[in-house]
């Protein structure tokens, strides 16, 4: 349900199947991919399960991209049609791609909300192009979609600096949240608030494909505003409420909580940041969640890798990660790839049928990632205690979390460069309160340029105007040249330290976690 649009899963299913019929009508074939650049709105479930049922691929475009981030996305996964918006945030879509440059392979776009403009389509005039296909003709399509067929192109960046394509099978991603479903308890019934953007996996898979799992009620809420959240908990009697740490803190520190009814409330999943068990007994305690859980996976995972369990005491889930899901093996490999003794780190290993098909047409980027023996290689420093269950210490890429979503440091630096003021650039993560780790970039100016046009918020300002805002560093220092090695290689935990020093008086600080989902 959304806003005033309240259906049963009959009339979900019809208006889906609809869907598909006009995108078969609209030229998209099977196997092809259709990108979606929008809120959590009605409109973006219908999309994706009518894309699914006409055999193509949904390739979800994160809504804090700015156009070039979305251009470069849609055209590495040649997506043929796109769903938008206009008007979100006072942010026209269709006019950022524009301006970026529309991709070669994109042949329609189809503005789901606002004002499509005389290049676009209106989501209501799409829908209508449904009566150019047969039904019948439908399902056979959908029919002959298989468990190993391509579902989600799903982007997340690497070390290069360059988005890369995540390629997921429907077969994994059904079974995958199956399990995420049974193990977490959702049940039909539930009220689920799905705070998580339907462009991650959080939202997309942990909460749309979930829901239909287990037949629970999905409640889109496309912007995260804590009384606005209060209110609807409240009024839609909501009883499942994932999301990231961050949004739990600022509800149990608005100052309004008591007067909201919570009462309603009962399950909890988080992750991808460090969970304190002074948070897991607050959100028991005063938020009324009976059960609370974590996690932990990565896009190439399809989300999920380990989880936490209902019996789990409190320390458990907030200092651990959670064991393997039924059929994953998960270890913690040393530099040979031989299994380390039980706490001893080693890098965070993944094989089963969870494991992406590959980065799509990235071959190089897939056999690095998944080595010949279908391990998938994390990143992730982490230790495994006697029961399986893993604790995330540390990271082998420079990745850091904002808010819940990951920031490649190469991305953001290579994007900076861009500027004509900046000669070299180096990004680390500092933490925050609010979002637990934010940028930090040390700046070296260009020969000739002015550095007080490189001071104070003047970067930040630059940098909001041409990246999701979660990348943009929240601080920026000036600095003569950065920190190598012999062989030429910024030195990373140097300027972290710094950084760490410079922002936070020194104060003596744990170590950042990886990514949990």
């Amino acid at each position: 349900m959304d806003a005033d649009v309240r259906w049963t899963f009959a009339r979900l299913r019809d208006e889906a199947r609809r869907a598909a019929r006009a995108l078969m009508a609209s030229g998209v074939g099977p196997g092809e991919r259709v990108g979606i650049w929008a809120p959590n709105i009605w409109e973006w479930v219908v999309a994706a399960l009518g894309t699914y049922a006409a055999g193509a691929a949904v390739v979800p475009v994160n809504t804090r991209f700015k156009g070039a981030e979305a251009a470069y996305v849609l055209d590495k996964a040649g997506a043929r049609l796109l769903f938008t918006v206009d008007g979100f945030l006072g942010t026209d879509y269709p006019q950022m791609l524009a301006s970026a440059g529309i991709p070669p392979a994109l042949r329609e776009i189809v503005v789901m909300r606002g004002e499509p403009g005389s290049s676009a389509a209106g989501f209501g005039d799409f829908l209508d192009r449904a009566d150019g296909a047969d039904e019948a003709e439908r399902a056979a399509r959908a029919g002959a979609v298989t468990a190993a067929d391509i579902g989600h192109v799903m982007f997340t960046s690497g070390t290069t600096g360059k988005p890369k394509g995540a390629m997921l099978v429907h077969g994994a991603v059904c079974r995958t949240y199956r399990t995420w479903a049974e193990v977490v308890g959702l049940r039909e019934g539930d009220r689920y608030l799905i705070v998580n953007p339907f462009f991650h996996s959080f939202g997309l898979q942990a909460g749309i494909l979930a829901c239909l799992t287990a037949g629970a009620t999905m409640i889109p809420h496309p912007v995260f505003d804590v009384a606005s959240v209060m209110e609807r908990i409240s009024e839609e009697r909501i009883t499942v409420l994932p999301g990231p740490p961050t949004i739990y803190r600022m509800i149990l520190d608005h100052p309004d909580l008591e007067s909201f009814d919570m009462s309603t409330l009962r399950l909890a999943v988080t992750g991808a940041a460090p969970v304190p068990v002074s948070l897991i007994s607050e959100m028991r305690a005063r938020l009324g969640f009976g059960t609370v859980l974590t996690g932990y996976g990565l896009t190439e995972s399809t989300g999920v890798a380990t989880m936490c369990r209902h019996d789990d005491a409190p320390e458990t889930v907030s200092t651990t990660s959670g064991r393997a899901i039924d059929g994953v093996e998960v270890k913690v490999a040393g530099p040979d790839g031989a299994e380390m003794p039980r706490g001893s780190p080693g890098e965070i290993v993944v094989r089963g049928y969870n494991v992406m098909a590959g980065y799509i047409d990235d071959p190089e980027q897939t056999a690095e990632a998944v080595d010949s023996d279908g391990w998938l290689h994390t990143g992730d420093v982490g230790v495994m205690d006697a029961a399986g269950y893993i604790d995330i210490t540390d990271r082998i890429k420079d990745v850091f979390i904002t808010g819940g979503f990951n920031v490649y440091p190469a991305e953001v630096e290579e994007m900076m460069l861009d500027h004509p003021g900046i000669g070299q650039v180096a990004v680390v993560g500092v933490p925050d309160d609010r979002l637990g780790e934010v940028g930090y970039a040390f700046v070296v100016p260009a020969p000739g340029a002015d550095p007080s046009e490189l001071a104070g918020e003047a970067v930040q300002a630059w940098c909001r105007n041409r990246m999701a805002n979660y990348k943009a560093p929240r601080h920026t220092e000036l600095t003569d040249e950065l920190p190598r090695n012999p062989g030429g290689k910024v030195l990373k935990y140097e300027l972290r330290r710094r950084a760490v020093g410079t922002r936070l008086g020194g104060r003596r600080l744990a170590p950042a976690r990886s990514a949990r989902r």
